[in-house]
């Protein structure tokens, strides 16, 4: 029996996590408390989550060639992830994100994007074969817009199923969207896509119909605490979130991301996709840092 493939194709980061009671406003010095060096990157995050949640994922992402590269490939081939194209570049560092988390659990963040703004059509071309045989392809906005739409137009000319977490938020080509089987953004992310102020439900499922309307098939609005809107043959689903008291939200998007993809490749609805979707998610926030995060499946109640 074919296992179902997940090729990731993203960013690979080095997290530097400094914990206070409160983010700092411009200009300000906040002094915190814990500091932790974790592997991050939404696309190395999305990768492991993929990983430990029972899914067959190849990753593809460049970093630089010094420490913080080295220990990021010695890292995934631990977590079981194909690394046979991650690509090295010379002349540029690994990239590098300084997160700040307060005691709420919500975090800032800046990324020095580094080797990750390499990674190149040209890059793609040599892993063309791995994009065409996969299931699935999972990508964020992590790495420069012209190598995710390259993907993007790889995929869908062939069939194969393209999903966008559109994360950090930016705009978008039409051209991009009308390739993209499903995109899950976050409540802002949403915002930008579609014009809508979110609010509520109502204001959710408005912009889901604009997003949708731009040429994705499939439309899942992750809204936090509220939980996630999906958008699927015309029809809206709400999934509600577990109830919980969060230490830290970094990389529960990537967890959902990650985890909604292994559902799907395993045959599930997308709805039942969702509900272990925010299973998962809920089990990354209880716990500090991006990676070290991301639950094992076996934790889960869904371990089948």
């Amino acid at each position: 029996m074919k296992i179902p493939k997940i090729v990731v194709v993203g960013s690979s980061n080095t997290d530097m996590v400094v914990k206070s009671d409160r983010l700092p406003v411009p200009g300000e010095t906040v002094l915190g408390a814990d500091f932790l060096m974790n592997p991050g990157g939404k696309g190395a995050n999305q990768a492991v989550a993929v990983s430990r949640l029972g899914g067959n994922v190849l990753f593809v992402c460049k970093t630089g060639r010094d420490i913080f590269g080295s220990q990021a490939i010695e890292h995934y081939n631990k977590e079981g992830i194909n690394t046979d194209y991650v690509f090295i570049d010379d002349s540029k560092a690994s990239g590098v994100a300084l997160i700040n988390v307060d005691e709420q659990g919500e975090n800032s963040i800046v990324v020095a994007l580094g080797a990750n703004a390499s990674l190149s059509k040209e890059d793609i071309d040599k892993v063309k074969d791995e994009v065409l045989s996969a299931d699935y392809v999972l990508m964020q906005l992590e790495i420069p817009l012209d190598t995710v739409g390259f993907v993007a137009q790889l995929a869908f000319d062939s069939g194969v199923k393209v999903i966008l977490n559109p994360a950090p938020a930016r705009t978008l080509p039409a051209e991009l969207l009308s390739r993209l089987y499903m995109i899950i953004p976050n409540q802002n992310e949403a915002e930008m896509l579609s014009g809508i102020s979110i609010k509520d439900w109502e204001t959710a499922k408005d912009a889901a119909r604009i997003i949708h309307k731009k040429g994705v098939e499939l439309v899942v609005i992750t809204l936090g605490e509220m939980g996630a809107l999906i958008f699927e043959d015309n029809c809206f689903y709400q999934v509600s979130a577990e109830a919980l008291t969060a230490v830290d939200t970094t990389a529960a998007g990537d967890t959902f991301c990650g985890a909604v993809t292994v559902a799907l490749a395993e045959g599930k609805c997308l709805r039942d996709a969702v509900v272990f979707a925010n299973q998962a998610a809920a089990h990354s926030v209880m716990r500090m840092g991006a990676q070290t995060s991301i639950p094992y499946r076996k934790q889960l109640k869904d371990a089948e």
